[in-house]
Formats: C-alpha cells, structure tokens, sequence
C-alpha cells in the first residue's frame, strides 16, 4: 500500500492558521491534497492534525483524517520524523500493510503531480531510502558570506573569492514540498540527504518557502503570475 501524510498541526506562530488561510481562493492545504488525488500514487492521503477545522476541511478536498495528532507532536518542537513514524505507527495497528509513504507538506501551492509520480518511480524500484524535492540555488554557495558582532563582512568560503562562477560545484537545497520514502527507512529514522537518497529537481520557478508573511506575499505574487 502507498499512502501520502500530510502534516498540518494548528498551532503556526507566525502565519497564524497558515494551513488553511485562503490562497488564491483556496485553502492553502487543498493544493496540496489536490496535487495527492490527481497524481494517482496513493491509496490513502492522510492529514495528520489536532485541529477540528483543519481536520474538516481537509475531508471537504477529498483527504482522511483517521486520527487526531497526539499533543506531544502537535507543538513546535515536533518533527517531520516524528509525524511519519506516528502515522506509521497508527496503520500498524490498523492491520495496514504500508510499503511506501509521502510526506507532504501542506504549504505547497506549486507542487506537481508530475513530480509526485517522478518520485515514486525513482523510489519504488530504486535501491535508494527517499526520494525528495530539490532546487539549485540562484547564486554559487561558496561565495556566501555572513556578518559577524560588529555587522563586518566575511567569506565562509575565502579560498573561493578568486575562483571563477563556472568553476564551482552546483548546489542544491530542498524545496519544501515532499519526501517519498520506504516505509523500513522512515521507521529506523534514517536521514533525508545522504547518499541513499535522489533529488526530484523541481525549477526555481515553481519553490518557495512560506514561512512568513513575506514568504506569504511572495508565493501569492510568483503564483498570480504562472497562472496568469
């Protein structure tokens, strides 16, 4: 069985009821729970949630809701770890035999259902843990530089002031959308970025964080245009 989690606690801090504020005309979380229905991967889409609301209208956009999150991993110190292994958990003692599991996030309005079907190919016969979202950075990391106590400037990377753009090594982060894994990996809690993962490399375009009202603008104005 392949299943999608979705985590989507109650309690965000800074984009108060961020899982659900309307965007676009729609709750944030429905992207997400769209893009899970769309792409045919999974048997069952789940949305991990001790929030009443949350739980009702993710079930109006075709997600269950079998559970309500336990508070211990419902604050701000939970993890994505902790959300999987408890939904793991959860279908264990439901007779619920779970080979392969995605990790959503729920403030993804750009994720592709193409995407989705990429990652389960690369994970489903690859002899990898996860497959999760990429993209490259816009400017060469090694030419990062940070300000110490008195607001100077320094290079993390001195040895690269000299050395030409096309000469350093792409890099890549996560893009914040989802994580395919095995269900054997996500139990023993092995780690995302090691060599037993793959990247779906998703276009700058299409990423953006939403963790602040900034973030927030942003993504509303990246989508107006796309869509537009």
């Amino acid at each position: 069985m392949r299943i999608a989690v979705i985590p989507a606690r109650g309690g965000s801090k800074r984009i108060p009821r961020k899982n659900i504020k309307l965007f676009h005309g729609k709750p944030m979380i429905a992207y997400s729970i769209e893009a899970a229905i769309a792409s045919g991967c999974f048997d069952k889409i789940m949305v991990s949630t001790d929030d009443i609301e949350i739980a009702e209208i993710a079930q109006q956009y075709g997600a269950e809701v079998p559970f309500v999150r336990p508070a211990d991993i419902a604050d701000d110190h939970a993890t994505t770890m902790d959300v999987i292994q408890h939904t793991i958990g959860w279908c264990e003692s439901q007779n619920m035999a779970v080979d392969l599991l995605c990790c959503i996030y729920a403030t993804a309005p750009f994720i592709s259902p193409v995407d989705l079907a990429n990652g389960l190919a690369l994970v489903a016969v690859g002899d990898i843990d996860y497959a999760f979202s990429a993209t490259s950075f816009a400017f060469p990391i090694q030419r990062a530089i940070s300000l110490n106590e008195n607001d100077s400037v320094q290079m993390l990377q001195p040895e690269h002031v000299n050395t030409r753009s096309q000469d350093l090594q792409d890099a890549y982060h996560d893009a914040g959308q989802f994580y395919w894994g095995k269900v054997s990996a996500f139990k023993a809690g092995r780690p995302f970025f090691s060599l037993s993962s793959k990247a779906i490399l998703i276009p700058r375009k299409r990423v953006q964080d939403v963790d602040t009202l900034e973030d927030w603008e942003f993504a509303e104005a990246l989508y107006a245009v796309m869509k537009g």
